[in-house]
């Protein structure tokens, strides 16, 4: 289930986090959505319009055997922890880009999602110092411990200021 406040995208925040914070090795570990077959749907009558994304009765006819989310609709559900989770306190630029992406098994309505998140490599950018690309992968489980999605990919963060 998503959570219904959104922060203020306008609003002051705290920077707790630079690229700094970010070690080689270190793992970061985020949980709790569970999906809604309600969600599953309205995602993909918007963006991913299949019939085993819309359709209980079609979808049985599947290999999936059942209704399923969305792979990007998955995607988004880890970059929705991923928010909740520390990037709303990093001083987060954004990413240059995803090399791999997986799906490895289907979500389901009911099924609870939690991410792992484990840098890879971080490294300071040549052509502007003050900011440092973080390499990450990302690994997406339900409640059976199944990992459901894996991906491979940067984020830019700002350098910590001197005197901080």
């Amino acid at each position: 289930m998503l959570p219904t406040a959104k922060p203020d995208p306008t609003a002051p925040r705290e920077i707790k986090l630079f690229w700094e914070d970010f070690l080689v090795g270190h793992v970061r570990e985020f949980s709790g959505l569970t999906v809604q077959r309600d969600d599953i749907v309205d995602f993909a009558s918007r963006y991913d319009p299949q019939p085993f994304h819309l359709d209980e009765a079609a979808a049985r006819k599947t290999p999936f055997g059942g209704l399923v989310a969305s792979g990007w609709h998955t995607c988004a559900l880890a970059m929705r922890m991923m928010c909740d989770g520390y990037l709303h306190e990093a001083a987060s630029l954004g990413s240059p880009g995803v090399d791999n992406l997986r799906w490895a098994a289907p979500v389901r309505p009911g099924d609870t999602l939690r991410l792992r998140l484990t840098v890879l490599a971080a490294r300071p950018m040549k052509s502007k110092p003050d900011i440092g690309l973080v390499e990450s992968h990302w690994e997406v489980f339900n409640q059976n411990d199944q990992q459901v999605l894996e991906m491979t990919g940067w984020g830019m963060f700002r350098r910590r200021p001197a005197g901080m």
